[in-house]
């Protein structure tokens, strides 16, 4: 291989070399167009800025309510405790690792009317009352912990 017959690799474009004459093809005005907020150095414009015109993000109707302190309830129903063996403590750890949930979940909420097979004693943020009803009726306890364990 000869320094000659070196190419440069396929799908690679040379940059674009702007104020270094006319016959480099972006000379005089450098590819800024002419005069304008565009073209001047320093130029720079807030996001969302329309030239004046009244912005989209304005123009809009605000709509509802957003609450930053909402707490997001993940959902579980009783019947998908019956995957664990008797005996078994399930908490949010074991919910996640058995894949019911994702594990950052503030507030694991226990579902359903199904009967169980086996007891399990069943730690949670919140129950329906059909659920405490299904995991005690076979033995089991259902144990409620407080939202920012």
């Amino acid at each position: 291989m000869r320094l000659h017959e070196l190419k440069k690799p396929e799908g690679l474009k040379s940059r674009k070399i702007i104020g270094r004459g006319n016959g480099s093809g972006h000379g005089r005005t450098s590819t800024k167009g002419h005069k304008g907020q565009r073209s001047r150095a320093g130029r720079s414009v807030r996001r969302g800025f329309e030239g004046g015109q009244m912005p989209l993000i304005r123009r809009l109707p605000k709509r509802g309510f957003f609450n930053l302190f909402r707490v997001e309830v993940t959902e579980i129903n009783v019947r998908y405790l019956d995957k664990f063996e008797a005996g078994t403590t399930v908490d949010p750890v074991k919910l996640a690792e058995a894949g019911l949930c994702k594990g950052n979940e503030t507030c694991i909420k226990i579902i359903g009317r199904t009967e169980l097979q086996h007891p399990l004693t069943v730690i949670a943020h919140k129950f329906t009352k059909g659920a405490k009803e299904s995991i005690e009726k076979v033995g089991g306890k259902a144990e409620e912990m407080k939202l920012d364990q």
